[in-house]
């Protein structure tokens, strides 16, 4: 199962290695980057124009998402934002703008050469509140706490220890915290075998979780306030879905027992 789970996350990060050699080397071309997805249901097309047409071309043509996790996540000034697989920036320099200055937007990535990507990019937007993170999204390299709001886009489903990165997000939010996440998300109908007739695992498919599966994974993390909405189809029975969630104030199960107040000696 370990040398499998190896494999597959080799197969992604060569896949998501090569989308960003393609996206760099077309930056120099007579004509620009080229976009490496184009479709109606996935990549640059399900962001609003005016939001595309103020980001480095190169960060608009990286894009390999299945949604927009930065128009459901609510984001505020100040806050602090965490992107799982972020990729070519996108998601993080539009994050970095909703939080402002006193913001700040981490972008992880285990890609090498989208790490570079994304950092040319920031420099070509001059943000200067985000901060790119080499590392999985299974191992987060941040400490307990740090950050108010976890994002992702098309990413989750791609992990083979899924358990791991929910109880990751969890760890890193502060307490209150949310998730807003963009994921390919299945039918409850549809088992492991037919998921992955629909399409391969890179192809963010056969690694989808159903919704009750993404339900108890959240659950099972500590997570409150489940939401899982499906958006638009990717596939028969296969959804673009926005996910949302809370890490509770207080956790659960650690309330402190009630007081039992001492009977007096005398009756």
């Amino acid at each position: 199962m370990h040398d499998h789970s190896t494999d597959l996350r080799e197969t992604v990060r060569e896949r998501y290695a090569a989308a960003a050699v393609q996206v760099t080397e077309g930056g120099s071309a007579c004509c620009g980057p080229q976009a490496v997805e184009v479709g109606d249901n996935v990549g640059s097309t399900l962001y609003a124009a005016d939001e595309r047409d103020t980001l480095p071309a190169e960060a608009v043509a990286a894009s390999l998402g299945c949604g927009n996790p930065t128009a459901v996540a609510d984001l505020r000034e100040g806050e602090r934002v965490l992107d799982l697989g972020s990729g070519g920036g996108i998601d993080v320099l539009l994050s970095a703008r909703s939080v402002g200055p006193a913001g700040k937007v981490y972008g992880l990535d285990m890609t090498e050469e989208m790490l570079a990507l994304a950092l040319a990019n920031q420099r070509k937007a001059g943000a200067t509140n985000v901060e790119f993170l080499k590392g999985t999204i299974e191992a987060i390299p941040l400490p307990a706490d740090t950050v108010d709001v976890v994002i992702s886009n098309c990413v989750i489903n791609l992990s083979t220890d899924k358990p791991a990165v929910f109880g990751e997000m969890y760890r890193v939010l502060a307490p209150g915290g949310r998730i807003g996440i963009s994921d390919v998300v299945a039918d409850d109908s549809l088992t492991p075998v037919q998921r992955a007739e629909r399409g391969d695992h890179v192809g963010c498919i056969s690694g989808a979780l159903s919704f009750a599966e993404y339900r108890r994974g959240l659950e099972a993390a500590g997570f409150t306030g489940i939401e899982l909405t499906p958006a638009h189809a990717v596939a028969d029975g296969m959804h673009s879905a926005i996910v949302r969630a809370v890490k509770p104030t207080i956790a659960t199960g650690t309330a402190p027992a009630p007081s039992v107040k001492a009977s007096p000696c005398c009756g």
